[in-house]
This record gives C-alpha cells, structure tokens and sequence, in this order.
C-alpha cells in the first residue's frame, strides 16, 4: 500500500473523529429548556401585587429573566417559554428578549393546569432531552448546573430535583429506592405510608418535588395518553410516567422555593444572597 493511500486513511480517520467529536459536544452540551409562566398568579394578586408574577423582581432582576439567563449559561439551544392571554405585559416582556437576539420560541395560550402547558409546549420542545421548570421556582445555580450536568451525561428516560426543605402548601412526596429511582408520588407522607407496592421497606420518602422535571421525549406518548383520556394535573403525569415504567432518577437539592406569597419574595431574596 503506498504512503499517499496511507495519508489519505489517516486524514479521513482524523475528519471522522472530528466529526464526531463536534456531533458528541452538540447533543450533550446543548440542549432545550422550558419555561410554564402561563398561571394567574392569583395568591399574589390578592395580596396587593399587580406585577404578573413572571416579572416580579427577585433581587432586582424579573424571575423569567434570571432563569433564562441561567439557562443560557448551560448551553441552552434554545428556550420555549408559554405565557397566558391574561397578562400582555409578560408577552410584552418575552417578546423583547426575543427582539434582543435569545433563541426563545414562545407560545401565548391561557391553560387550566401546567400539564396543558406543557402539551402545548411539546412539539416545539422537540426530540431529545430536556429541562422544564414553573417561572417560580428559585434555587441555587451550582446546584442546578450539577444537575444539568448529571442528566446530560444519564441514560435514564428522567431526573427530578428534590428537597427535603418543605414550605410549600401542597407538596408533592416523592419516594425512592436505595439506587435513586423514584418508585412513587404521593399528595402526603400517609398516601405512601398506605401504599404496599410502594413502601416495602426498600423505598424512603424524606424529599417532595422542586418543580424543575428534566425528561426525554420518551415521555411524550404518556404525556399525550394524559391528555387523550381526561388526567389532570402535572403530578398524575408524573404518576403515570411510573405506571409505563420510565426510569426516572431523583437529584437532591438543598433547598428549592416557590413564590407563592408577598412574604415568598423576601424569602427567596434572602436564600440567593
């Protein structure tokens, strides 16, 4: 075989690893991000706040736009946000960061729960993985960026932020077996104490939910089964993702609040600091 043969085999194994290096950094290091800004906020209104709760200020900077620049600093290939026909200035809002040159695609439609949010917001999701989380919930952004981290690098079809700090008025328990893998979610600690199938004496619930859902498009079809037959409410998806036996995954966080409440903002103020 000649040297220039030989050349030739070694430059096209050098363009196929760069080839494949630059397709290996696409898919893990971006990757979509979504954003449910489409509730009333209606606890917030009537204590005296007129601000759509997607631009109140959290240490002054509007809460959608403190995720989507966190979201931005993971890589996001582009962020889906939904907001309601209640409220125009939140589309007002998001409309100008679309001006300003971020890959946002939003969606304008008012829905009953977070679950109808997120089927409207699906298709533009599109295939793969993703990151989808309520405009309310505040965290600490190393604890976020770990998280992200660890899902880009799982081969499991989803992973849940957790906490064990409870000051939310209905959480969502989440038990889990030694490995990590949520067996359940149940409205109360009874719910699971009841349950056989669940508490077996293999599985704990200690965490309920941050409302922050890092999933795979594998969970679409039970997303649409959701919808087709009548199931209300983002936990009973969550509740069915269980019963088609999708592999989800819990990462712990140390705290995760909502804002729910005038006194909510202070909170989370002082948690950032």
């Amino acid at each position: 075989m000649s040297s220039s043969m030989l050349s030739g085999d070694c430059f096209l194994d050098k363009y196929f690893f760069l080839f494949y290096i630059i397709v290996f950094f696409i898919f893990h290091f971006y990757m979509v991000f979504a954003i449910i800004a489409a509730g009333e906020g209606s606890r917030l209104a009537h204590e005296g706040i007129g601000t759509p709760k997607p631009l109140i200020l959290i240490n002054g900077l509007p809460m959608i736009d403190r995720l989507v620049n966190i979201f931005l600093k993971q890589g996001a290939e582009k962020i889906v946000i939904i907001v309601n026909q209640i409220h125009p200035q939140t589309q007002q809002h998001v409309q100008q960061l679309i001006n300003n040159g971020l890959p946002i695609q939003m969606i304008v439609k008012t829905t009953p729960s977070s679950m109808h949010s997120f089927y409207e917001m699906h298709k533009l999701i599109g295939n793969g993985k993703f990151c989808l989380t309520t405009v309310d919930t505040i965290f600490k952004e190393q604890e976020f960026s770990d998280f992200i981290d660890c899902f880009k690098h799982s081969t499991d079809d989803g992973m849940m932020a957790v906490t064990d700090f409870i000051d939310d008025e209905k959480p969502l328990y989440i038990s889990y077996n030694s490995h990590g893998y949520i067996t359940g979610f149940h409205d109360d600690i009874a719910q699971f104490e009841l349950n056989p199938n669940v508490n077996d004496g293999n599985s704990r619930c200690d965490v309920i939910s941050g409302g922050i859902y890092c999933l795979d498009s594998r969970s679409f079809p039970t997303l649409k089964w959701c919808m087709e037959n009548g199931v209300e409410r983002m936990r009973n998806f969550q509740r069915q993702l269980i019963c088609d036996n999708l592999k989800l995954k819990i990462f712990k966080f140390s705290k995760i609040l909502d804002i729910d409440h005038v006194e909510d903002i202070t909170k989370a103020e002082m948690f950032l600091a």
